[in-house]
């Protein structure tokens, strides 16, 4: 069966690499080893798959089933010699590749490209029941669901994924995206209108009106980082492939004061936006859209001086804010996110920092086991854990989160742990990523012998080529 997975994903990898003329020995050859290798050594990753089965007996509930609920479902269903999992999903294509609407968003994928459906990943031995959790109860061990009624466990975990909340910036919702210049790329229908306008934009810029592209990051924490400044960075490129480029301003408006939260990639990404002549304004945080008018609203905080401190010998910082309108023909919204309502609303949450905002589930950073219901594991986005809100991220989450749930069921302290890495491809240009490896110390961690901070073409073709085949047959069947 790890045979046949491989032959599937390595064909998958060829067709592929054949549209940009290059055989899989020759790409895989310029990527290096590491986040690559598996594909063209199935032995390495029959090794690391093999295993003793567990004979641990539990009914395990995984509410989620996108990335993190598949990849772990499919993992534990290896691991457990007769396995009782039932995943919770009313989405019967959430393992769709999510890392590919930017893409989709730039005209390099169609939204076909990324679609799967799940019943084509999930594993035949896990139950699958397509309804919605609208109440969680860990102290009876149960969820309760729209349509099924009360399901119990011995193990939850929690998968949901998270809230797109487009309508807490004012005269904004997920219906307006795709009119009067606003695009979004954080769902796939909103990314293939964030291409139309995208191309739209263009257009008007190649017929010589001088036009005004606006990016946003909020104050939340997003799925994927960098992703605002992927958008950004396309819409830039396709202005220079239409020699249009000197007629549009591009201006980036995060709510943070940095670009990336690890220096030696905030240096850098701010020398690529130099090096492209792309504004930015830290501390503004969108608030309003008037559509009609084509107005985005920032609130901009900054902190002003005021008296003379004798003791401290320093002024004092008084915090201040002001609303900033700014006229756009293209908008790039990056909605504020939070965990899912059901979730936020749980006693599974985080009740007291900076956590308790976003209703994240409340779970040790490294176990990824919730730190007041033990028979409690969380991965993906939905977990209150510091950054790791990407594919990446789940990609090593989910081996610990499995290794721990068999350790709990056989009456053992977790015994693995996440270091946090996250890894983030950074879309520089048509042909170019900068590939941001980190982990909690906030420093880079690159897999491969080559300065993390340099964008390459050869990363790009790991982007487009190779983590889509990796992603579904790899990851989601629990091999990679």
């Amino acid at each position: 069966m790890i045979h046949e997975n491989v032959d599937i994903l390595c064909n998958e990898l060829d067709k592929e690499l054949k549209k940009r003329g290059l055989s899989r020995r020759d790409a895989l050859k310029l990527a290096g080893i590491g986040t690559a290798s598996f594909m063209l050594n199935p032995t390495e990753m029959q090794a690391a798959t093999r295993a003793e089965a567990s004979d641990v007996k539990g009914k395990i509930v995984i509410v989620g089933g996108g990335a993190a609920g598949c990849s772990i479902a499919s993992l534990l269903s290896k691991k457990i010699s007769n396995p009782d999992i039932t995943i919770i999903e009313p989405n019967p294509q959430s393992v769709s590749y999510q890392p590919g609407q930017t893409l989709i968003a730039a005209g390099v994928w169609k939204k076909e490209d990324i679609m799967g459906d799940n019943v084509d990943y999930y594993p035949s031995s896990a139950k699958w029941i397509q309804d919605s959790v609208k109440e969680f109860d860990p102290d009876k061990n149960s969820v309760i669901t729209e349509k099924n009624g009360v399901i119990a466990y011995d193990i939850l975990v929690v998968a949901t994924g998270l809230q797109l909340n487009y309508e807490e910036i004012d005269g904004l919702s997920e219906s307006v995206i795709g009119t009067n210049g606003i695009g979004s790329i954080y769902f796939a229908d909103g990314a293939v209108k964030t291409w139309e306008l995208m191309q739209e934009f263009v257009a008007s810029a190649k017929s010589g009106k001088k036009v005004q592209g606006v990016f946003t990051h909020p104050n939340t924490p997003i799925k994927c980082g960098g992703a605002p400044k992927k958008i950004m960075n396309l819409t830039h490129a396709r202005l220079v492939e239409a020699g249009a480029r000197e007629n549009a301003e591009l201006t980036f408006y995060p709510n943070g004061g940095s670009m990336f939260g690890v220096p030696e990639y905030h240096e850098a990404i701010v020398n690529q936006f130099k090096a492209r002549d792309l504004k930015w304004n830290y501390k503004h945080n969108l608030v309003a859209v008037n559509p009609a008018k084509k107005i985005a609203t920032f609130e901009h905080h900054f902190l002003e001086k005021g008296e003379w401190d004798a003791d401290l010998e320093e002024f004092t910082m008084i915090p201040r804010t002001k609303l900033v309108d700014v006229a756009y023909d293209f908008l790039h919204v990056t909605p504020p996110m939070s965990a899912p309502d059901v979730v936020k609303n749980s006693p599974l949450s985080w009740k007291r920092g900076s956590a308790a905002k976003g209703g994240w589930v409340e779970v040790e950073k490294e176990t990824l086991q919730h730190t007041r219901y033990p028979n409690v594991f969380s991965l993906g986005d939905v977990a209150g854990i510091p950054m790791g809100k990407t594919g990446g991220s789940v990609r090593k989450q989910y081996t610990v989160a499995a290794q721990n749930i068999i350790d709990v069921l056989e009456k053992k302290k977790p015994s693995a742990k996440y270091g946090g890495y996250t890894v983030c491809p950074l879309i520089t240009g048509l042909g170019t990523v900068m590939l941001a490896e980190f982990d909690w110390s906030k420093k880079p961690t690159p897999s491969f012998p080559l300065d993390p901070t340099q964008e390459r073409w050869i990363w790009w073709i790991l982007k487009v080529y190779m983590l889509k085949p990796m992603y579904f047959h790899g990851m989601l069947t629990g091999r990679a």
